[in-house]
Order: C-alpha cells, then structure tokens, then sequence
C-alpha cells in the first residue's frame, strides 16, 4: 500500500468564493464517497487520487473542528450529536480504519482524533459508539494485527484504548487469542510498538474490573506463564512496566481470589525475590509492593514458609538497607511490617537438612 503525502494547494481564487460549510450529515456522505479513493488503484490517474486525499483531508479537518470546536468556536452539542450518529450508519468507521495505511502521517494523526473523539460522544445518553462495536467486534481485528508496524502502531493503539473503554471490546479481545500477541509486541525492539502496545494492555487489565476478574479467573495458569516471561524480560523497561502493572492488578480487589492464588506460589515469590535485588531501583520498589503480599499472606503454604524461615536473617538484613530516596509515607510502615511477619514465621520439627535445601531454592 502506498502512502501519499498530498500537498494541497490553494489558489487566492479559491479564496475569494468561500463555499457553505457542508452540515454533520453531509460531511460524513462525503467522506464515505472520498474513502474508496485512499487505496492504491492502477486504474485512477495519481493526480485524481491525490485530489481525491486533498479532499478527504479538508472533510476531515472540518469534522475535527466540529468536534473539538476552534479559537472562535467552541463545539456545539447537537452538531456533534448529529456528526456522531451519521458516523456509526453503515460502515464509515470501519472504511475510515481500514483506509489509515494509505494516508500520510499527518491525515492519519487527524484522523486518530476524529474517531477517539467520536468514540466518546455520547447521545441522549447512550453510547452509540458501545452499541456500534456490540455488533461490529470484527472491527478490532484490523487494528491489532497492525500493532507491531512502527508507522500505524500509534494511531492503532490510541484508537485501541479508545474502544476499549467500551466493555464489550474490552471483552472481546480478552476472550479472543489476540490478547496473546501482546506479549510478544511489548518486548518488541521498537520503542514505539512496544511502549504503545503496553499501553493498551494496561487499559485491557483495568479498566473494567469484573470483566478482567472472570479473565483472570479462568485464563490464570496461561496468562501468569506468559506473564513470566514479561518479568523476566532482559529489557529493563519491559521488566519494570510489567512488575507495576502486576502490582496494581493484584492489589485490585475484584482480584483478590486471583491475588491469593499468585502469592501462594513459591515459583511466584522466588521471581520477586529476584526482583527486589534488580539493578534498577523503580524495578526493586514495584517488586517490593509484590512482594509484601506473599509476606502478609495469613495462610502461606508450608513450602514458602520454609523458605522464608531458611533466609529469616538475610532477609531482614537485605529489608534493613532497603531504602528509597522519595518514596510514599506508606513504605516504611509497609516494609516494618514485612519484617515483622518474617521474624515471627514458626516452622516446628523441620530438620536441618530441609532448612538447608530452602535456602539453596531461594538462592
């Protein structure tokens, strides 16, 4: 697909007979007349086509200035009512989508407004977006797919986030095999796709709480198996956003049932043990938060109670020098309190031989 960068010039002529501002309706006629022209077409001349983009992008403009007003104006409800509802008709927003490869990068900037925009209109108090994508979830197969291209990945993901402040795509993709090719494009070597793909995957994991609980719930052994490689990832930024983002999933109580399962596992604390001697201090901080839940779990299994029975002195002599420039109040009552439930851990009759293997696994 080629992109075309459409200078569109404009002649002092043209200035002096200023044609009537097309109404709501008309503009998004237009623009699903002009749609068809994006794509490459041996058989339209290049100048047509470039006429064809120099149209759509002033539609465009126009429809952005009706949603976000301008420095005279300030957008008016019922234009915006009216922009919104011809919008989600028939199949403008999906052909809108789909056209995004062909167009340079500044169309397709103003075109991730118009649509961001759109999705949050609400009319007489209903989301006409919400009921648009219940019955066009396939939509969002487009744009993930093209997450991993360094030129769309930035105007996919905001779109992305946008729809998946609606439920119903949120759950769809959760439910779909597609939540699975996040983990590879947030480890992507490209900062753009990576940074804008962990992005929306923060929004997918909690924005909407019930939703993401039955996910978690009954995707748990999969997902904390991928999500191992994420903490484990040689790429500091990817091992610090994925440490946070646990934190705040685990933490969240419509996880607790999720939480409790997590840190009832050895494997899971050995990996934050880890953590919490990172080389970078963020890292060791958001692990440390992690951390604090296996401790404070009243009912640890006998397994990380030995462990934490075997290495009681290193790790109170490590928590003793675990301290942070700015950290919030809660810390040091947080970290006093890790301590004391280390320090009064009991393991009754448990031979030497089994405290020695403990502190070789913790090691």
């Amino acid at each position: 697909m080629g992109t075309v960068v459409v200078p569109c010039i404009s002649t002092p002529m043209k200035g002096l007979f200023k044609s009537k501002p097309r109404t709501p309706v008309e503009l998004v006629h237009h623009l699903r007349h002009l749609l068809p022209f994006t794509a490459v077409n041996p058989d339209l001349r290049k100048s047509k086509r470039r006429e064809k983009i120099c149209e759509l992008r002033k539609v465009i403009l126009e429809m952005r200035t009706v949603l976000y007003g301008d420095e005279r104006l300030e957008p008016a409800e019922e234009a915006c009512v009216k922009l919104t509802q011809e919008f989600f008709k028939g199949d403008t927003c999906r052909m809108l989508i789909a056209s995004l490869p062909d167009l340079d990068p500044g169309i397709r900037q103003d075109v991730t407004h118009v649509i961001a925009n759109l999705l949050k209109q609400r009319v007489n108090g209903r989301s006409i977006a919400s009921e648009y994508l219940e019955c066009n979830t396939t939509l969002l197969t487009i744009m993930l797919p093209g997450c991993d291209d360094s030129e769309l990945a930035l105007a996919y993901g905001a779109i992305l986030r946008e729809c998946i402040r609606h439920q119903v795509a949120a759950k769809y993709i959760l439910e779909s095999d597609h939540i699975k090719i996040f983990f590879r494009y947030i480890q992507d070597p490209s900062f753009d796709i990576a940074s804008d793909a962990t992005s929306t995957f923060r929004e997918l994991l909690t924005r909407h709480k019930s939703t993401v609980a039955e996910f978690l719930t009954k995707n748990y052994d999969w997902f904390f198996q991928e999500y191992k490689s994420l903490l484990e990832s040689p790429n500091y930024i990817s091992r610090r956003n994925a440490v946070k983002l646990l934190g705040t999933m685990l933490l969240d109580r419509s996880n607790t049932s999720v939480m409790v399962r997590y840190v009832s596992s050895l494997d899971n604390m050995r990996i934050f043990m880890n953590l919490l001697r990172d080389s970078n201090k963020t890292i060791q901080l958001e692990a440390f938060h992690v951390f604090k839940l296996f401790a404070a779990n009243q009912r640890k299994p006998i397994e990380i109670v030995k462990v934490l029975v075997a290495n009681r002195s290193k790790l109170i002599r490590f928590f003793s020098d675990f301290t942070f420039e700015k950290v919030d109040e809660n810390f040091e009552s947080d970290k006093a309190e890790v301590v004391k439930q280390i320090a009064t851990l009991e393991l009754k009759d448990q031979p030497s031989s089994t405290l020695k293997q403990c502190e070789e696994i913790a090691s």
